[in-house]
């Protein structure tokens, strides 16, 4: 690309800032619908036909595109607008400015401030306590594969946010209230990682390296803790999430989380002395909340970038 000062600014040339599909992209591949982690959803800029005068309202439209982009992305630029009758003089940030733009969003946008605090997107609770094994599954689905890529590219998360329904008695409630509210925290997917807000309790499987860019059709283990109560440790909580299709053509996003108590307490025989549970087995009923933390319109994109629809999957216990 011969974009440099002194040159005939070519028809070619600019229509590569717009639609370039390859390094440097152009400003439609990381806005537009793109491909992979590039893509925000975004109305495309069109190229100018061979031959054509570029006149200020082409640059002004791609200068206006790059400012709606930047003022999401929190990535300073520097490229500015220009008016009918002015000298077209070399934009010599324009290549930087796209350049850098493509890698944010690429990022996923981790600057971008303009994110839902977290609202609703379903909730499901065992329907009974259980003694060895609880088992939920929640999905969200997009209304296309662009517009799932657009979320999580333009800095959209979904949340897990785990808790167990207490009132049994004994410890159960402590040890899985600990490993879910206290350890686990919310557990937010992004676009190339997962965050965890809690801390404490056996991190036996770390997975939070992986986000939905990383997510495959089979169930990928994000985090499993293992209780550390010295009459507990083999008492655990686990999960997963999957997609649909690859990431490419992917809609429905899947969250599962598996709560385990193996071990055989020992039965009390009656009459139980005051304060100890009937059933010593008893694990408290389990909750996994989902929320959507999604791209809003607030800071330059066209409109908020949300989830379609969700819904609850499995919810088994034994």
């Amino acid at each position: 690309m011969a974009y440099t000062a002194g040159d005939t600014i070519l028809d070619d040339e600019y229509n590569a800032f717009v639609n370039n599909s390859s390094s440097p992209y152009g400003y439609n591949h990381f806005a537009g619908p793109g491909d992979g982690e590039y893509g925000l959803n975004q109305a495309t800029i069109s190229t100018v036909s061979a031959g054509n005068t570029i006149n200020a309202s082409n640059w002004n439209t791609l200068f206006t595109g790059l400012d709606n982009i930047a003022n999401h992305t929190n990535v300073i630029i520097t490229s500015t607008s220009v008016s009918a009758g002015d000298t077209i003089a070399i934009k010599a940030a324009l290549i930087t400015d796209l350049a850098n733009l493509a890698a944010a969003v690429a990022a996923g946008s981790p600057s971008a401030t303009a994110i839902n605090a977290g609202t609703a997107a379903g909730t499901s609770t065992n329907s009974a306590t259980w003694n060895s094994s609880s088992t939920i599954e929640r999905s969200v689905t997009f209304a296309d594969n662009n517009t799932m890529r657009a979320y999580f590219n333009a800095g959209g998360k979904v949340r897990m946010d785990p808790s167990c329904v207490t009132g049994i008695a004994g410890l159960k409630d402590d040890v899985f209230n600990s490993l879910t509210v206290t350890a686990t925290g919310n557990l937010d997917i992004g676009a190339h990682a997962t965050t965890r807000s809690g801390s404490g309790e056996v991190t036996t499987t770390n997975g939070l390296a992986n986000g939905f860019h990383d997510l495959t059709t089979s169930y990928t283990t994000l985090l499993k803790l293992t209780s550390n109560d010295s009459g507990y440790t083999s008492n655990t909580v686990e999960y997963s999430a999957k997609l649909d299709a690859a990431p490419s053509s992917a809609t429905v996003l899947t969250m599962r989380m598996v709560s385990t108590d193996p071990a055989a307490d020992t039965t009390y025989t009656s009459p139980n002395t005051s304060g100890v549970p009937a059933n010593p087995n008893e694990a408290p009923r389990m909750t996994l909340a989902i929320l959507e933390l999604y791209p809003t319109s607030a800071e330059g994109l066209a409109s908020d970038i949300r989830i379609s629809s969700n819904a609850g999957v499995s919810n088994t216990q034994s």
